[in-house]
C-alpha cells in the first residue's frame, strides 16, 4: 500500500511542474539561493519515487515475515505522505488565485515578506525530503532482502493460499457442505445439456464465497461422464507453457491417456499435443480462480470443438471474466442466507456436539459472529474452526467478536481467510486500492450513495483525467470496476438500472480496516473501544459516537474528516480541526447539529469538499472565498438562505447543492426553495451541478454561460422569464437533469422552445399549455427521457397519448397534472416503465390498464385521489408488479386494493397509509422490497 502514498505524492508533484510553477520557480530563484535548483530537486524526487514504486510493484506486500522490508516500506510511506503535504502547500502558495500573474505575485512578495518566508520554508523542506529519499534508497540496499521480488523463489505468497484452498475443497465431506443444492443442480444441468457444442460455464463472486467448493462438488460427481477431464488452478503469475503442461499432465493422469513428456517442448508443440488429446473426445476442463481474459485467450485455440458436449468451467472473482460464458451459463454466487450461515458455522464451531447445537450461553455472541461473517462461507468456516478450539465461555466468544480485526491480522489460524481476501486486494489495479480502502471509513453495513462517493473520491485526488471523460465519469468507471471485481456489493439500483447504493461485505471491511491501520491510510472511530486518532492520522471518520470524541487531540497531518450519523457536540471539535489540521482536503459534517462554521475554515487551502447537508448552519463565513481548490459545496437542507459573494471566487467549483426544504410532507406546491446566488457564479466554467437557485431576470440571462452543467434545478420561474430560460438551457449540450418550478401553481411554464437532446430526467412543476407535450422537448428528447415528473400542470386533455412516445421512460409521476376523469393506458404504451405515480388528481374517477401496457411495471403509487373508489381496471395484466402503495385514498379503497390479490397470478404487496407517521415507519420495509426487485433488473 505504500505505492498508493507514492502515487498521491507523484500526483501533486506533477501538478507542481506545470508551466505556471516552472515560471514561478524561475522568478523565485532570482530572489533567493534556496530556489536555484528547485526544479531539478522536484524532478529528482519524482524520479526516486517512481523507481521506488516500481520496486514495490514487484514485491509481496502481504508477506509480513520480512521485517526489514516491512519497516522500510513504512518509512517510504511516511516520507511520501510528507512530500505530498509539502508540495500541496507549495502549490497553493504559488497558485493563489488572488494574483493575476506570476510577475504581480513576485512583486507582492516584496510587499509581504511573510509569504517569502513561507515559500523558503517549504522549498527547504523539499530539499530535505530529497536527501531522505536518497538515504532510504541506500538503506534498502543495505538491509532489505530482495528474494521476495516477483521473479524470485518466494513469490506468489497469497496465491499459495489460493492453491491450497482449491486442493482442500476436493476433500470436503458432503455433509460439511451447506446451501449449495440449488446451484449444484443448476451446474449439473448445464454440464449435461443436450447441446453438443463446446460451451463455457462460469461461476463468479467474491473471494471466499464458495465458488471452488461448489464446482469441486459438481466436478467430482460428473467428471466420469466425460472421456477426459482436468482441474487447473490459474495463478496471476501463470505462463502459457506452464498452463498447457499442467493441462496435459492432468488429462494424462489416472490412466485416462498415456503419460506424455512435455518438459522439453516449446509452445507450438504443447499446443499441438493438446489439440491431439482433445480430438474426438468429450472433455471437461475446470479453470479455477481465473483473474483475466488473457489466460483463456492464450489457450482458446487448443480447445477443440468436435460437437461431443465438451464443457469448460471457469471460476473467477471478476465479472468480465465470467462473461466468457453466455449469460444463460453464468452463475453469480451470493453469500449464504441466515439459516444456512448458522448451520455451516455450527458444524465447524461445535463438531462434536449433538446435532452441532450451540450451547445457550454462547448463542448471543455466536449469532453476532455469524452476522459479522455476512454469509461468507470461508469466514464462517474459518471463525467456526478457531472457536471450536477456544474456551466455550461467553467472555471468550465476546472477545473474539470485539477484536475481529485484530484476530484477522494476528491469528495464524485465520491466515487462509485473510490471504484469500488479501489476494483480491493485492491484484487490484493501483488506482482502485485507495478507492476500496476509502469505503471502509464508513460504518458497518452503511449504504454508500454512488454520487456522493464519486465526489469524495475526486476530492481525495484518487481520480485522474482520462481523455475527454469528466472526472465523475472516470470515477464511476472505478466504482463499477470494484463491483465487477466483487469488492463492493450493489444493494440498490435506480429506476434506470444504474447503481444507486453499494456497500462493503463485513469481512472484506474488516480486512480493509486492518490495511488502513497498517498503512496509516485512515482511522474509523465508532465506539469507546476504538483506537484513538494520533498526530500522524491522515483520515478520520467518526461514526455513531455520542459525546465520546477526544477534543484535545492534535491532528496536524489530517486530510479527511468524515462524520456519519453523529450527535457529537462538535463546536470544540470543529474549532480544533480547523485550527490545527491545515492540510484538510475533505470535511463532511452531514447531519451534525451545528449552527456555525468557524471562520478558520478559510485557512484550509487544500479543501476540495465541504459537506454541511442536513446541518443547522445558518450562514457561511466570509473566509469561504479563500477556498481556492473547493470542488463540492453541499448545503442541501441546511438553514442557509443566501450565499456570500465570495462563492463566485471559487473557480474550481464543480458541484453546488443549495436547497432548503420547506414542506416535508410534499403536499403543497412549494416543498423546497433554492438560494439566491451572487452574479459572478455564472462565470464558474467548471460547474456541473446547481441544485438549486431562485430565478430572476439576471439569473435566466446569465445561466447560458454555464455550458458544462449536467444537473440543474431552479425555483420561482415567471412566465415572462420562460423564453430567456429556454435560450440559456439550450446552450448546455451536456444537460441530463432539469427541474423547473414555477413561482406559483397558476404561473404558466412556457417552455416550448426548450431543446435538450441529451436530457434524461425532467421535472416540471407549474401550469402547462396543452401544446407543451407536442413541443420539441418531448418530440426530440422523447427517446432520451427516462424519468418524468409533471406537477400542477392542470392539463385538460389526457396527457398519456403524447407521453407514450417517450418509449424509454422508466419513471412517470403525475401530480395534479390532469383535470380529467379517466386515464387509459393502452396496449404497447410505456414498455420500459418500472414506476408509476398518480397523485392529487381530484377529478380522476377511473384508471384503466389494457393488456400489454406497461409490461415491466414494478410499482404503483396512488396518492390522494379522492374520487378514485375502484382499483385500476385491468391491473391483473401487470404481471411484473411487485407492490402498490396507497396513501390518503378514499376509506374503502385500501380494502378493495388488498382484495385484488385474488386477481393476480403473481405476488404483489399492497400498502395503505392514511397518516404520515405510518408512512415513514414503513419506508425502510418498502425500500427493502424495492431494492430486492431492482437488483433483479
Amino acid at each position: 500500500m505504500a505505492e498508493s502514498a507514492i502515487l498521491a505524492a507523484l500526483r501533486v508533484l506533477g501538478d507542481l511542474t506545470s508551466e505556471i510553477a516552472k515560471l514561478a520557480i524561475s522568478k523565485f530563484s532570482k530572489l533567493c539561493s534556496t530556489y536555484k535548483n528547485l526544479e531539478a530537486n522536484i524532478n529528482n524526487i519524482s524520479s526516486e519515487l517512481r523507481v521506488m514504486q516500481g520496486f514495490l510493484d514487484g514485491i509481496e506486500m502481504d508477506d509480513q515475515s520480512n521485517k526489514p522490508q516491512v519497516a522500510w516500506i513504512k518509512e517510504v510511506h511516511e516520507l511520501a505522505n510528507h512530500i505530498e503535504d509539502i508540495v500541496s502547500e507549495f502549490a497553493y502558495l504559488i497558485n493563489n488565485q488572488k494574483f493575476d500573474g506570476i510577475s504581480i505575485y513576485v512583486t507582492k512578495l516584496f510587499k509581504d515578506p511573510k509569504l517569502l518566508v513561507h515559500l523558503k520554508r517549504v522549498a527547504s523542506q523539499l530539499l530535505v525530503a530529497e536527501t531522505r529519499l536518497v538515504n532510504l534508497a541506500r538503506m534498502k540496499e543495505r538491509w532489505v532482502p530482495t528474494t521476495n521480488v516477483s521473479t524470485g523463489e518466494n513469490s506468489n505468497y497469497s496465491n499459495e493460499y489460493s492453491y491450497k484452498m482449491a486442493i482442500s475443497a476436493h476433500f470436503i465431506d458432503e455433509d460439511q457442505i451447506v446451501g449449495i443444492k440449488n446451484n449444484s443442480e443448476k451446474l449439473t444441468s448445464w454440464l449435461n445439456s443436450k447441446n453438443l457444442e463446446l460451451s463455457v460455464i462460469s461461476v463468479w463472486g467474491m473471494g471466499g464465497v464458495g465458488k471452488t467448493t461448489l464446482v469441486t462438488n459438481v466436478f467430482k460427481r460428473e467428471k466420469n461422464n466425460f472421456d477426459c477431464h482436468a482441474w487447473i488452478n490459474i495463478s496471476q503469475s501463470y505462463t502459457v507453457d506452464n498452463l498447457l503442461q499442467n493441462m496435459i499432465s492432468e488429462i494424462c493422469k489416472e490412466g485416462q491417456i498415456n503419460s506424455i513428456n512435455t518438459g522439453n517442448k516449446d509452445l507450438r508443440e504443447l499446443k499441438e499435443i493438446m489439440v491431439k488429446l482433445m480430438k474426438r473426445k468429450k472433455y471437461l476442463i475446470v479453470l479455477d480462480d481465473m483473474w483475466d481474459l488473457k489466460a483463456f485467450q492464450d489457450i482458446r485455440d487448443t480447445l477443440v470443438n468436435d460437437h461431443r458436449g465438451s464443457r469448460i468451467m471457469i471460476t473467477s472473482r471478476i465479472a468480465n471474466v465470467a462473461s466468457l460464458a453466455p449469460e444463460s451459463n453464468r452463475l453469480e454466487l451470493e453469500p449464504l442466507p441466515e439459516l444456512d450461515s448458522w448451520d455451516l458455522f455450527c458444524k465447524k464451531a461445535f463438531p462434536i456436539e449433538k446435532n452441532h447445537e450451540c450451547p445457550p450461553p454462547l448463542k448471543k455472541w455466536a449469532k453476532e459472529i455469524v452476522s459479522k461473517c455476512d454469509g461468507l462461507p470461508l469466514a464462517l468456516v474459518s471463525l467456526g474452526g478457531v472457536l471450536s478450539c477456544s474456551e466455550k465461555t461467553e467472555s471468550e466468544w465476546r472477545r473474539v467478536h470485539d477484536q475481529l480485526t485484530w484476530e484477522l491480522d494476528n491469528n495464524p489460524n485465520l491466515d487462509p481467510l485473510k490471504n484469500i481476501l488479501n489476494l483480491s486486494f493485492k491484484y487490484l489495479p493501483k488506482y482502485l486500492k485507495n478507492c476500496f480502502l476509502h469505503c471502509s471509513l464508513f460504518a458497518e453495513d452503511f449504504r454508500l450513495p454512488r454520487k456522493k462517493l464519486l465526489r469524495l473520491w475526486i476530492a481525495e485526488g484518487f481520480i485522474q483525467q482520462k481523455g475527454r471523460s469528466t472526472l465523475e465519469e472516470v470515477a464511476e468507471g472505478y466504482l463499477m470496476d470494484l463491483i465487477h471485481r466483487s469488492m463492493l456489493q450493489v444493494v440498490e439500483k435506480n429506476y434506470f438500472g444504474r447503481v444507486k447504493r453499494c456497500q462493503m461485505h463485513d469481512t472484506l471491511r474488516e480486512l480493509a480496516i486492518s490495511l488502513c491501520k497498517r498503512e496509516n491510510f485512515g482511522l474509523m472511530q465508532e465506539d469507546n473501544n476504538s483506537e484513538n486518532a494520533h498526530s500522524s492520522t491522515r483520515r478520520l471518520s467518526i461514526t455513531n459516537l455520542r459525546d465520546t470524541v477526544n477534543h484535545d487531540v492534535c491532528l496536524p497531518k489530517l486530510r479527511t474528516f468524515l462524520s456519519v450519523d453523529n450527535d457529537v457536540p462538535s463546536s470544540p471539535l470543529l474549532s480544533m480541526i480547523f485550527d490545527k489540521s491545515r492540510y484538510l482536503t475533505v470535511v463532511d459534517l452531514e447531519g451534525l447539529p451545528i449552527e456555525t462554521v468557524p471562520n478558520a475554515i478559510g485557512d484550509l487551502f487544500n479543501l476540495n469538499y465541504l459537506g454541511l447537508r442536513h446541518t443547522m448552519v445558518k450562514s457561511l463565513p466570509k473566509s469561504i472565498k479563500k477556498l481556492y481548490n473547493l470542488q463540492t459545496l453541499d448545503l442541501f437542507c441546511s438553514q442557509i438562505q443566501t450565499l456570500p459573494d465570495g462563492i463566485a471566487e471559487l473557480r474550481k467549483l464543480r458541484h453546488l447543492f443549495a436547497e432548503v426544504e420547506v414542506d416535508p410532507t410534499y403536499r403543497s406546491f412549494r416543498t423546497r426553495t433554492g438560494m439566491s446566488l451572487p452574479k459572478g457564479i455564472f462565470y464558474l466554467k467548471d460547474l456541473q451541478t446547481i441544485q438549486s437557485l431562485e430565478s430572476n431576470a439576471m439569473v435566466v440571462r446569465e445561466l447560458g454561460n454555464l455550458t458544462q452543467l449536467r444537473s440543474f434545478r431552479i425555483y420561482n420561474v415567471k412566465e415572462n422569464q420562460s423564453v430567456e430560460l429556454c435560450k440559456s438551457l439550450s446552450k448546455m449540450s451536456f444537460l441530463s437533469l432539469v427541474n423547473i418550478n414555477a413561482s406559483d401553481e397558476e404561473e404558466i411554464l412556457q417552455l416550448d422552445g426548450l431543446n435538450l437532446p441529451q436530457l434524461q430526467k425532467l421535472c416540471l412543476y407549474g401550469k402547462l399549455k396543452e401544446t407543451m407535450l407536442e413541443s420539441p422537448l418531448f418530440k426530440i428528447s422523447g427517446d432520451s427521457i427516462q424519468m418524468l415528473r409533471l406537477g400542477w400542470s392542470q392539463l385538460q386533455n389526457d396527457p398519456l397519448p403524447s407521453l407514450s412516445h417517450c418509449r424509454n421512460l422508466t419513471f412517470l409521476h403525475l401530480k395534479r397534472a390532469y383535470e380529467g376523469q379517466r386515464l387509459i393506458f393502452q396496449a404497447g404504451w410505456f414498455p420500459k416503465l418500472k414506476s408509476l405515480g398518480l397523485e392529487q388528481m381530484s377529478n380522476l374517477i377511473q384508471v384503466e390498464m389494457e393488456q400489454g401496457t406497461m409490461a415491466t411495471l414494478e410499482e404503483i403509487w396512488l396518492w390522494e385521489l379522492k374520487q378514485l373508489v375502484e382499483v385500476p381496471k385491468g391491473i391483473e395484466h401487470l404481471v411484473s408488479l411487485k407492490w402498490m402503495g396507497c396513501r390518503y385514498m378514499p376509506v374503502d379503497f385500501g380494502g378493495l386494493a388488498e382484495g385484488t390479490h385474488q386477481l393476480f397470478h403473481f405476488t404483489c404487496r399492497v400498502f395503505t397509509f392514511n397518516d404520515l407517521s405510518a408512512w415513514y415507519a414503513s419506508s425502510y420495509f418498502i425500500g427493502k422490497i424495492m431494492r430486492m426487485s431492482l437488483q433483479n433488473l
